[in-house]
């Protein structure tokens, strides 16, 4: 079904990355949500543009470029709510999935692919989040418009799921925010043994390497040269240039 439609509203309708919005002509008004699909687990973006004319709600079909009547505002209301209740599905796998890697990370069993993890979670919540914040608002100023036609109980019901999988979307992505910064925490702690690690070996090592570095020069006049037990000796300085080194290195652990 064609409609004689205002060409910039026109435009809005078929550009499918047009953002969520509602606009009222003359006799007719449009409504364009842009929302998360749900498609084999995974999170996609698919705009829907409907029409609502003499209180008749009609679809856009993409493939045709034509207006579908889909029917009533109850026709509306199912078929949003169908999928509203997909996005909060998802969002509840999603919490579920960070609380197990919170849970890991508690008990320190973390592996190599939670920041791949992470930051794919990070990205699917983000636009979750983005689509739903511009889908409330034109929603908003739909039913807005339309309150003394649609069925207040059924369309407020559905304003509150929209709501809800923004706040879900944004609550999972406080937590993953706070995850990553333990994470990172975990990760420094580890770098830091690993730094004092190495600073512990080459303080113990430094004084047996001046020792060497002093008897390995190819120069005159050396002392213990001509020593037969000049090698113990130069052991034994540096055995005793390492006990000081040693205490000092005792007492930064114990501290």
């Amino acid at each position: 079904m064609k409609f004689k439609l205002n060409e910039y509203l026109a435009h809005d309708i078929e550009n499918k990355d047009h953002p969520s919005d509602f606009e009222v002509a003359k006799d007719y008004s449009i409504l364009i949500l842009r929302l998360p699909f749900i498609k084999d687990d995974k999170v996609e973006v698919i705009s829907y543009a409907f029409l609502i004319k003499d209180d008749k709600v009609y679809i856009f079909e993409r493939k045709t470029k034509e207006f579908e009547l889909l029917g009533d505002f109850m026709k509306l209301h199912n078929f949003l709510d169908i999928r509203i209740d997909k996005i909060l599905s998802k969002l509840n796998k999603f919490h579920i999935q960070i609380a197990k890697m919170e849970d890991d990370l508690y008990e320190n069993s973390i592996d190599k692919s939670f920041a791949n993890e992470w930051l794919k979670l990070k990205k699917e919540l983000v636009l979750i989040e983005r689509l739903m914040g511009h889908a409330i608002v034109a929603f908003e100023r739909f039913l807005k418009f339309y309150k003394e036609k649609v069925d207040n109980f059924a369309y407020k019901d559905l304003e509150e799921h929209f709501q809800r999988a923004f706040r879900f979307a944004k609550n999972a992505i406080e937590k993953l925010d706070y995850l990553y910064e333990f994470y990172r925490a975990k990760q420094d702690e580890k770098m830091n043994k690993i730094m004092f690690i190495l600073t512990l070996l080459s303080g113990i090592f430094l004084p047996l390497t001046l020792v060497t570095a002093f008897f390995g020069m190819n120069t005159g006049g050396l002392p213990l040269v001509n020593d037969p037990y000049g090698t113990i000796k130069a052991v034994i300085i540096g055995i005793i240039l390492e006990v000081p080194i040693i205490v000092v290195l005792w007492r930064m652990m114990r501290t």
